[in-house]
């Protein structure tokens, strides 16, 4: 019985998400070898722009995004205010305690432990030259203020955690990242001491999350009305997440067609930008677990609580990273980095709520 339990809670990521850092290392082999037999296709797609935009990389970005904000329910916001306390906690830990930690950790590992193995300068949008170190970081930052909208759905269902809480999550989190994501950002960058191109910003967050959100939702209205919530779960919303992978995936292979030559001649930089995202994702997951203890949550609202805080929307990172400072920077190969170990990572912590679920036994009740 446990063992069917546990093959219907594995069918649930799908085929693309169980294995994506397996297509993550794929598309950074063929990003890699594009780089080096055609090394002007990347360039000039990159060239196709409006307002530095990048056109080609806005539509993969679209498509990651859209397939994401679709999914959310919001009319389950309002259900929120029976059990606001591991909302709060949520909230908390995502925007008063994740970004200070990422940035404290980064600088810590990045500018100064391993600072010695990541000499250099690059040049970012608009002609500014900023330390390499200094551009790791800004991407591990933008990784800290995107809290997961997406593949949280699965972590959540695959601790037994409270399915309705996690959604209420999902859907807060991407009205919060409308007004938090640009302020927030802009000012730790600035703290990073990098170059802070306001108005790109706040237009990233709009392209990529305000205008997946807002067809999102009005696509979700229209075709429930149409077609009913069954077909749109079982038809739409299935062939929607290759579409999404994909178009990560793409971004990807154009990434490390820029990066291929420094990750050949160093690649010892992954490796040196995992160790600060694994241990701030290590970090977070602790304290919200443990607070959500303290807080007398019950397990189904404490795993999912954790897992929210721990996890990352790295397709947010990787876009906005992109629109900031170019597809081939520093600061774009460390969100795509974050990509890397957020499977693995993740289905860890997943691991340590279901053999710590006996903690949390008799606490608290949930209305989900």
């Amino acid at each position: 019985m446990k063992k069917e339990k546990n093959i219907r809670e594995e069918q649930k990521l799908n085929f693309f998400e169980k294995y994506l850092t397996l297509w993550v290392i794929g598309c950074i082999g063929l990003g890699i070898l594009l780089g080096k037999i055609f090394p002007m296709i990347a360039i000039s797609l990159d060239k196709i722009s409006i307002y530095q935009v990048s056109m080609p990389i806005a539509i993969c970005l679209f498509f990651m995004m859209y397939p994401i904000m679709v999914k959310i329910d919001f009319a389950e916001v309002i259900k929120a205010g029976k059990t606001p306390k591991p909302v709060l906690l949520t909230l908390f830990v995502n925007w008063c305690i994740k970004p200070f930690t990422m940035l404290a950790i980064a600088t810590l590992f990045l500018g100064v432990i391993f600072k010695g193995w990541l000499p250099g300068v690059e040049i970012v949008k608009g002609g500014q030259e900023v330390e390499l170190y200094r551009s790791y970081i800004s991407g591990c930052i933008l990784l800290g203020i995107a809290p997961c909208t997406a593949m949280v759905l699965v972590w959540g269902h695959l601790s037994g955690g409270n399915n309705g809480h996690t959604l209420v999550m999902v859907a807060i989190n991407s009205l919060t990242m409308l007004f938090l994501y640009a302020p927030l950002g802009g000012w730790l960058l600035g703290v990073n001491k990098m170059p802070i191109p306001w108005q790109t910003i706040v237009l990233s967050v709009v392209i990529y999350v305000g205008l997946p959100l807002f067809l999102g939702y009005h696509s979700r209205k229209l075709i429930i009305a149409k077609k009913g919530f069954e077909w749109f779960e079982r038809k739409f919303v299935h062939r929607l997440t290759p579409v999404s992978i994909g178009a990560l995936l793409i971004t990807l292979v154009l990434l490390f067609s820029f990066k291929g030559e420094l990750i050949v001649k160093q690649p010892q930089i992954i490796f040196l930008i995992a160790v600060p995202l694994f241990i701030q994702t290590c970090l977070i997951f602790v304290v919200a677990y443990v607070a959500a203890k303290w807080l007398k949550l019950p397990y189904r609202d404490a795993a999912p609580s954790a897992l929210i805080g721990a996890s990352n929307h790295f397709e947010v990172a990787i876009a906005t990273s992109a629109m900031l400072f170019g597809l081939s920077s520093g600061a774009s190969l460390a969100t795509v980095v974050g990509v890397l170990i957020e499977v693995p990572v993740m289905l860890m912590l997943v691991r340590v709520c279901l053999k710590t679920k006996h903690i949390f036994a008799g606490q608290g009740r949930t209305n989900g």
